[in-house]
């Protein structure tokens, strides 16, 4: 019988990895975990809670022009960009010591450096001189940002990596993409106080998102102050002594201190050693992964953000978790991929379940139903401003059932959490009708739309 190292091998300390090395160890497994950068993974190091602190950070210029309107003043109200960096790192620093904590209370052994496969049982450190073998392996790895490296000019843009070490806060920023990571530092920066543009190939931002959503959303952070140029893109960049020129394919030039390319992420798989291991991709480039997310290697498997299914930390940790009670409890699980939450956090946010209108229209045989709303809130009823929220439902005309909610407005990344376990539980419209409201609040019009949406009526919302 074979002798391995460690039962299991992670390469990958960020959600994922992590709580699936965590999992195996408690069971009284031998684990290691190998991270190349710090660990707690995209989402605590450079992608969700940094981003969420500076989203914050940002919504208080909002706040106090709100305040106005109810009889605050504020005379000598500034952002000091240097003292909030230092904020956000303590804390990064604080969240990401947890995680490595964690891990070793767990009896996990955590090996700081880059790991690559050598074939299905071992894996090599990069730089160490260190081979270790292991009788299964998890690759946990995530995504990258993805930039056009043909484009003139792109070795002096940033992507949403570096934008969170930005040495001093630019006066003027261009951020080309149109997904959810480009519209929310498009809401940061503006929020911040630079001049914001964001410019998109697309015909709207938030592709595959619902097209009520792209569009309210696209209107409504202009009204934030955010100049939106769809339909185009780049064609060269420019460093000057000034700034950087933004050269468009549409013959327009725009100067910027800072170019962030938000353009998508892709799996993080360049020189992982998979050909050697027996490991295949998809046609996204992608690991290949079944429903228990094994690879074509027998002993290997792959979760999160690296196999390119749902991108979404939540998603990698329940993906971990199936991994777990499928390959060490004898307990065959499969993550269900169906209605999960999302937010995105732009200055409005959104928040969606289910399905798209669209996505609606091709699956439920008999049609769909569609409610939907556009309102201020009381909230601004004291400002003059003209920010609308939308909420709509798609329903299912046969069965009834909720298929889908999507909201655009204050607060709904925390409303669409409770939305999302009426429609992961199948209920009917009839019985989001028969919740009794809580008033006054912007989540009651969620269980008081009445009216459906018909041809007459969608123009005017």
């Amino acid at each position: 019988m074979t002798t391995y190292d460690y039962d299991l091998f992670v390469i990958g300390a960020g959600s994922g990895g992590v709580r699936a090395a965590r999992l195996t160890a408690l069971d009284g497994k031998r684990v290691a975990i190998a991270e190349e950068h710090r660990v707690g993974g995209t989402c605590v190091i450079r992608g969700c809670v940094p981003k969420k602190f500076m989203v914050m950070a940002s919504e208080v210029s909002h706040a106090l022009h709100i305040a106005e309107g109810y009889g605050w003043s504020f005379d000598n109200a500034r952002f000091d960009w240097p003292t909030f960096l230092q904020a956000k790192d303590v804390e990064i620093a604080r969240l990401s010591g947890i995680y490595a904590a964690n891990l070793g209370k767990a009896g996990v052994d955590l090996i700081h450096g880059r790991a690559v496969l050598r074939d299905a049982h071992t894996v090599e450190i990069l730089g160490k001189d260190q081979t270790i073998t292991a009788e299964r392996i998890l690759i946990a790895t995530g995504g990258r940002p993805w930039v056009p490296d043909n484009l003139p000019g792109i070795e002096h843009a940033i992507t949403s990596e570096e934008a969170f070490h930005l040495p001093e806060l630019p006066k003027r920023i261009l951020i080309a993409g149109g997904g959810y990571i480009a519209v929310e530092f498009a809401g940061i920066f503006a929020g911040l106080g630079v001049e914001t543009t964001l410019i998109y190939r697309g015909p709207n931002i938030l592709r595959g998102f619902d097209d009520d959503v792209r569009a309210h959303l696209a209107g409504e952070i202009e009204k934030r102050g955010i100049k939106v140029i769809l339909g185009c893109q780049h064609e060269k960049l420019e460093k000057t002594d000034t700034g950087i020129v933004n050269h468009l394919e549409n013959g327009m030039t725009i100067e910027t201190d800072v170019v962030m390319f938000a353009t998508g992420r892709v799996p993080h798989v360049k020189d992982l050693g998979l050909d050697t291991a027996g490991v295949a991709l998809n046609d996204k480039g992608a690991i290949q992964v079944d429903t228990y997310s094994k690879t074509t290697a027998d002993n290997i498997w792959a979760i999160g953000d690296v196999t390119d299914r749902i991108n979404l930390t939540p998603v990698a940790i329940r993906e971990a978790v199936a991994f777990h009670q499928t390959v060490y409890r004898d307990t065959p699980t499969a993550f269900d991929y169906e209605a999960v939450a999302s937010a995105v956090f732009s200055q409005p946010p959104v928040g969606v379940v289910g399905l798209s209108e669209a996505e609606a229209r091709r699956s439920c045989s008999k049609g769909v139903d569609v409610y939907l709303t556009r309102f201020r809130p009381m909230k601004y009823a004291f400002t003059g401003s003209d920010e609308r929220v939308l909420m709509k439902l798609v329903v299912d005309a046969e069965t009834q059932r909720v298929v889908g909610v999507h909201i655009v407005g204050p607060e709904s990344p925390e409303m669409i959490q409770l939305a999302a376990i009426a429609v992961k539980a199948g209920l009917t419209k009839a019985q989001w009708d028969a919740t009794c409201a809580v008033h006054p609040t912007m989540a009651e019009e969620l269980v008081t739309l009445k009216d459906k949406q018909t041809p007459a009526n969608m123009s005017a919302g």
